[in-house]
């Protein structure tokens, strides 16, 4: 006998569980960045390897449009890529990234060629990608679900490089307030996808799997990070 259909609130729990558990907010790496614990080069070397991960962001989301059927959903979903690469005359997520690396002192060229990126870094954000191009459309639609989670990370980050961190300019935080109020929409939008589209309890179960996915994704991030700038 299966398992019975998670209500709504019974669902929206489960996911809620993952982060709260799991979100890379908890990471060390990143409570020593909340503490202003960090060198300038920690800093520079986390800014470089998560632009591989910014980058990689509308690939993710281009493989999540090329196996969803549904028009409705695909022109929903299709703002995440525009609101990454930008348009002619609008920046995008991934501009605005360049000019945090710029206000950090690390080149645009030395992001774009992912030349300080390291592999456990590669190997993380790839899996991510290869997830989306691999799994249902609705369940890695889930592992987008770390959004919910971002809002509250962002606004300690911002207050942190502006506390603690002067020697970057701040108007290379553009990024930073763009996903205060992005990641809300984006969450919701993921958020009310992933109530209507997972409607077995086996696609239920893989969307909680899919975000505990991404939060060990997320998490491993930090790890490669830490291990090459943090001296243990």
């Amino acid at each position: 006998m299966s398992e019975p259909l998670w209500d709504k609130e019974v669902f929206i729990g489960k996911l809620r569980e993952v982060g709260a558990n799991s979100y890379h907010d908890k990471h060390p790496f990143h409570l020593l960045m909340n503490e202003g614990r960090l060198s300038p080069e920690a800093i520079r070397g986390w800014v470089a390897n998560r632009f591989y991960y910014q980058i990689n962001i509308p690939i993710k989301d281009a493989a999540i449009l090329s196996n969803c059927p549904l028009r409705d959903v695909r022109r929903e979903w299709i703002h995440r890529i525009v609101e990454h690469d930008g348009t002619q005359g609008e920046e995008g997520g991934i501009e605005a990234w360049l000019r945090l690396g710029e206000a950090c002192g690390v080149a645009r060229a030395d992001l774009l060629d992912s030349r300080h990126v390291v592999p456990a870094v590669r190997f993380a954000v790839d899996a991510y990608v290869n997830f989306a191009h691999t799994q249902p459309w609705p369940v890695a639609v889930a592992s987008s679900l770390t959004e919910l989670f971002a809002p509250d990370l962002m606004a300690k980050r911002l207050e942190a490089f502006q506390t603690y961190y002067p020697w970057v300019q701040p108007w290379g935080f553009d990024y930073f307030n763009r996903r205060l109020t992005h990641a809300r929409k984006d969450s919701d939008s993921a958020l009310r996808l992933t109530l209507a589209h997972c409607h077995t309890p086996e696609l239920q179960r893989a969307a909680v799997q899919a975000l505990v996915f991404k939060c060990n994704l997320l998490w491993a991030v930090l790890d490669g990070i830490a291990g090459k700038y943090i001296e243990t």
